[in-house]
Formats: structure tokens, C-alpha cells, sequence
């Protein structure tokens, strides 16, 4: 179905992985164009209750194929109808999203691991904004999300001097969630990502748009929203089965509605 990346769903989990690890797995129009289709697959699927996005091979996402650039590129067009359509499209997505970093994440890679709500980071795996090495600024929507998880202080320093970032530092300054050993890879991130797939589904979508909402709406106006994410959060079948479970002190089964 797809050319560049593999779509799979499994026991509640769609898993996007880059398939291009010839090129670390870098970005090219396809590979745009293919993600954002199956992240809306995902999110009109009931069945899928967690998306995971990783990459083929030894690398996650070394960023944008510079072998497609030319002097000709009008760079903003293409965030315009490429990457700016797929970041929307995470995140629009009320269903958590997970990305397994098994690799170098650069440039536009960093912005879509950035961009997801969970990072979990293979040992082995790095982080570079490797935008200002050719003469560019962080996109991808990369600015807002370092910025609103380190800080602008460090944002600047990561986005300016361009270093690359080991596992363990990138854990120390908040932008991943879990380092896990090479050998315990994919036993982690299956175990991490159905633990998610299990959890009551609409909730963590209204989680998720109230906290978007916390450095844009007023005090009142916040207060507002979370009423009425609450009200249909209460109306759900899962709120039914966790006070239920509660009160016969056993563990709840959500179904994601």
C-alpha cells in the first residue's frame, strides 16, 4: 500500500515505520505525503488506541533528503504543503503518539520526534538540529515544541551551536522519556505502547487538547474547557468501567470510548 513506509496495527498499536534506511530514512515528497495518510488512517481507525512512529535499520529520521534540494526550492512552499500538513496531523490526533527513537534524529527527524507526546530513546540513538549547518532555521514546527519542553535559554543553544545530543543528555534535559538498552528495544516500546493502547483512549485525547489550550486561553476561559472536556469525558463507557472497577477493587478494562 505504501512505498516508503510500513504501516502496521497490532493488538491496538499502529505503527508507522520509516522505510528508507539507505538514506536514514530521510524525508523525501513520497514519504511526506505517505505519513500524513496513514496518521489520518490511524486517527479514523477506532481499533488503533496509540500511534508509534520509528525508523528501518540503524537510523529514526536523518531529516529532509537534501539530494531532492535545489537552488530552486522555495523552502516555505514546501513547509507549507508538506511538512506543515503532517505536523497538523499529529497533532490533531487525540490518541497518543509515541516515538520509538531507534536512531540519529536530525533536522526535520527531530522535529517529528519533537512533535510526538512520548519519546522513547534507544541508547544508542542521538538528536541534532542540523538546520543552522546549511544555512537554515528550525521548522517542521521544531521551535515550538523545544521551546515549550526546555525552554528558550536552551532551545537557542540546541538550535544555534547545533550539537549533537546523546540519549542519556537528551533524558536529562526533558526531551525524551525513556532510555532503553539496545537489547531490550522492542520488548520496551511494545510494552510501553500497549500499556498506552490499554488506557481509557478519549481521555487522553482531552488531556491532550487542554493542554494546547493552557498558554492560549484565559484563566476563565481554560476553566471553561476543562468543564467541558470533563463532561464528556464523564459520559464515556471507560469513566463507567473505572468507577466500577473501583468500587469491586479490581483493574479496570478500558475500550477506548
Amino acid at each position: 500500500m505504501y512505498e516508503t513506509i510500513q504501516y502496521l496495527v497490532v493488538d491496538g498499536v499502529a505503527t508507522i515505520e520509516l522505510a528508507r534506511p539507505d538514506k536514514l530514512n530521510a524525508f523525501n515528497r513520497t514519504m511526506i505525503a505517505e505519513m500524513t495518510a496513514a496518521v489520518k488512517e490511524a486517527g479514523k481507525d477506532n481499533d488503533v488506541r496509540c500511534l508509534v512512529f520509528t525508523g528501518a535499520g540503524r537510523g529514526f529520521c536523518s531529516g529532509q533528503d537534501l539530494a531532492d534540494v535545489d537552488d530552486n526550492m522555495d523552502h516555505g512552499q514546501v513547509l507549507r504543503e508538506q511538512y506543515g500538513p503532517l505536523m497538523k496531523s499529529i497533532m490533531s490526533l487525540e490518541k497518543p503518539v509515541v516515538a520509538a527513537v531507534n536512531g540519529v534524529a536530525a533536522g526535520a527527524g527531530f522535529s517529528l520526534a519533537l512533535a510526538c507526546d512520548f519519546r522513547l530513546a534507544s541508547e544508542k540513538s542521538s538528536y541534532i538540529n542540523a538546520f543552522i549547518n546549511i544555512g537554515l532555521i528550525p521548522d517542521s514546527g521544531n521551535l515550538y515544541f523545544l521551546q515549550n519542553l526546555v525552554g528558550y535559554a536552551k532551545a537557542m543553544e540546541i538550535s544555534v551551536l547545533g550539537e549533537k545530543i546523546s540519549a542519556d543528555k537528551a533524558k536529562e534535559l526533558g526531551l525524551v522519556t525513556k532510555v532503553i538498552q539496545t537489547e531490550n528495544w522492542d520488548e520496551e516500546v511494545s510494552r510501553f505502547s500497549e500499556n498506552l493502547a490499554k488506557l481509557p483512549t478519549k481521555a487522553i485525547g482531552l488531556i491532550k487538547r487542554n493542554l494546547k489550550y493552557a498558554d492560549t486561553l484565559s484563566f476563565e476561559a481554560f476553566l471553561e474547557s476543562e468543564a467541558q472536556g470533563q463532561r464528556i469525558a464523564g459520559l464515556t463507557k471507560d469513566h463507567q468501567e473505572g468507577v466500577q472497577a473501583f468500587i469491586e477493587k479490581r483493574k479496570p478494562v478500558f475500550i477506548g470510548n
